[in-house]
């Protein structure tokens, strides 16, 4: 593995143990302290992802005109500012300007990695690689619980002073941005047009999994921690849970090299995890039961990623890579923005588990899809990986 694939790694472990310090806290933060509902729950998820549908592609632009490490860089420079103004917000609507700036930052810095490990690859060892950097990312979303555990009991620091430190963990990830700045590939491809953004729109069944995905991995990421909550976990148990998330999610992404030979059937496996774990949540009634819910649910949510952009990218041509890279960024936050306004706006209008019946119900159907759709949910060629 080459120094900038190293780097990227980097990078993504520090912005997953930032992530996976505050992420699950957010939500506890601004029902019990701002007061928040869950409708203003699902409004502050929205807020979050609403600008990952648009920013995506404008990066996605530039990935192919402009060094990709500056723009990482760029995007932990603003993940940092964005989390530490959260320790002085005082209201719903202060989170959600934060967020957006999360949101903004989000889309500088998944692409510009994808972009990056997909330059510093063959064909044969992009879906290794890049299931590599997720895992990266995973294991430091899956220790950021611990150490936030670690902070809230161990230490008794508040949750604001808790952003403030994860926003100082974030601003570590410039400087390897930088660094990765110095061994980058930047690809200066045919000029943009919407053409190539449009390619993405030859993958139906693609964009119909994903959308699903998405949605409900952006319930579990802003409206889960609350009704767990309420659930009677308390905000040490809903960090464990998380924790055991993380592994769930590590341990998928460390098999999907075996897993990308068959990957049709993975990602058929991976949307019955999803439901069954969907809907376990509605009858779970204890810290066991709602482990074995996250762990299923971690599985179907890690998977998705590096088999889906290995579909898309082994049929695109490589010099709009980029474009495509972003356009395919898109659909995530459309998912994204989806899920938490939907999710909390059924919880508030029908009771706490009702959302999580509706999308294992939905989660069904999309299986059935993806049954009926095996041969689009091939690659073009066979990976060695």
């Amino acid at each position: 593995m080459n120094r900038a694939l190293i780097l990227v790694n980097i990078t993504g472990l520090i912005i997953g143990i930032s992530y996976g310090l505050h992420g699950p806290i957010l939500p506890l933060f601004a029902k019990n302290i701002i007061g928040a509902s869950y409708s203003e729950l699902g409004l502050i998820g929205f807020a979050n992802f609403i600008p990952y549908i648009f920013i995506p592609v404008f990066v996605g632009i530039l990935l192919d005109r402009f060094n990709n490490g500056y723009l990482l860089a760029l995007g932990a420079a603003t993940s940092s500012a964005s989390t530490y103004l959260l320790s002085i917000s005082q209201s719903v609507p202060e989170i959600m300007g934060f967020r957006v700036m999360t949101g903004i930052a989000h889309a500088f810095f998944w692409p510009p990695c994808e972009s990056i490990i997909s330059n510093h690859s063959t064909e044969k060892t992009r879906v290794r690689n890049i299931s590599w950097f997720t895992m990266f990312f995973v294991v430091g979303f899956m220790v950021g619980p611990l150490i936030g555990t670690a902070f809230l009991e161990g230490m008794e620091i508040t949750y604001r002073v808790l952003f403030q430190i994860t926003a100082f963990i974030l601003a570590t990830a410039i400087i390897s941005a930088l660094l990765v700045s110095r061994k980058s590939i930047t690809n200066h491809h045919e000029l943009f047009s919407f053409s190539t953004i449009k390619e993405i729109k030859k993958f139906p069944e693609i964009i119909v999994l994903l959308i699903f995905c998405t949605s409900s991995f952006g319930i579990i990421l802003t409206i889960y921690p609350a009704f767990l909550n309420d659930s009677g976990m308390s905000p040490t148990d809903i960090l464990y849970l998380y924790f055991v998330f993380g592994i769930s999610r590590v341990v998928s992404l460390a098999l999907a090299g075996k897993l990308a030979k068959k990957i049709s059937q993975t990602l058929i496996s991976a949307t019955i995890a999803i439901s069954i774990g969907l809907a376990l949540s509605v009858i779970s009634d204890s810290i066991i039961m709602f482990g074995i819910a996250l762990m299923l649910m971690g599985f179907g949510f890690s998977i998705f990623f590096p088999l889906t952009l290995e579909i898309i990218l082994s049929k695109t041509r490589k010099e709009i890579s980029g474009k495509i890279i972003g356009a395919y960024e898109t659909v995530f936050g459309v998912g994204w923005a989806i899920g938490p306004t939907l999710g909390g706006s059924i919880t508030q209008s029908f009771g706490n588990d009702v959302v999580y019946l509706v999308f294992g119900m939905i989660g069904t159907g999309v299986t059935v899809l993806a049954i009926f759709s095996r041969r689009s949910l091939e690659p073009k060629r066979a990976h060695s990986v």
